[in-house]
């Protein structure tokens, strides 16, 4: 792959949800998740002031597309029935050698338990094996995080590690488990999908 900047074809739609670059209005919807301390509670970061998420959109705003290692892709996640914008799903570049990603998402939680993570989760999979043509897509998480293992579970990905209390995070001890997704598995689930519905 060239240094050239790669990026889906925006907005990418889904039965319920449309992901799209974020954008300057998106300001009071992404303080409204990333400002929620139950919601950030098992991430590196605590909740985010009026300024670090200022801060953070302009790094999202920039995320529409991906040049190299180390990038991340974000995509707004909105409602297809109101536009509202309800979930940052993002979508790192790990390696280029070994083609290797890794995949985020958190989401406003008052429309936490209607599967708009998985969806609009899955959708970021389709970037990262269908534009970046990338070989492995891991997510990782705090084992109390169950919500987000179940997400990732739903998505066909495997638990392949269970770190004890590998880092320390916000005062305390924590543990790290690691999914992991291959393109090969992803394109059977694809196709098993699409010929259940059929």
């Amino acid at each position: 792959m060239s240094d050239q900047a790669i990026a889906p074809v925006w907005p990418l739609e889904t039965e319920r949800l449309v992901l799209r670059p974020f954008g300057e209005g998106d300001l009071d919807a992404l303080y409204a998740i990333h400002s929620d301390a139950e919601n950030v509670r098992y991430l590196y970061n605590g909740p985010r002031d009026g300024e670090e998420v200022r801060a953070l959109l302009g790094r999202k705003i920039d995320g529409a597309a991906v040049s190299g290692e180390g990038d991340w892709l974000s995509a707004a996640v909105v409602l297809r029935q109101t536009g509202e914008l309800i979930g940052d799903c993002s979508l790192q570049w790990v390696s280029r050698e070994h083609r290797q990603g890794e995949v985020g998402f958190i989401f406003n939680r008052a429309c936490h338990g209607r599967g708009y993570a998985t969806e609009g989760a899955r959708a970021v999979l389709g970037i990262a094996f269908d534009d970046l043509r990338l070989h492995r897509v891991v997510g990782r998480l705090e084992p109390r995080n169950t919500a987000s293992a179940r997400v990732l579970e739903r998505l066909g990905m495997r638990c392949e590690a269970h770190l004890i209390e590998n880092e320390f995070v916000k005062g305390e001890w924590q543990s790290e488990l690691i999914y992991a997704l291959l393109e090969s598995e992803w394109r059977t689930r694809l196709c098993g999908s699409r010929m259940a519905r059929t």
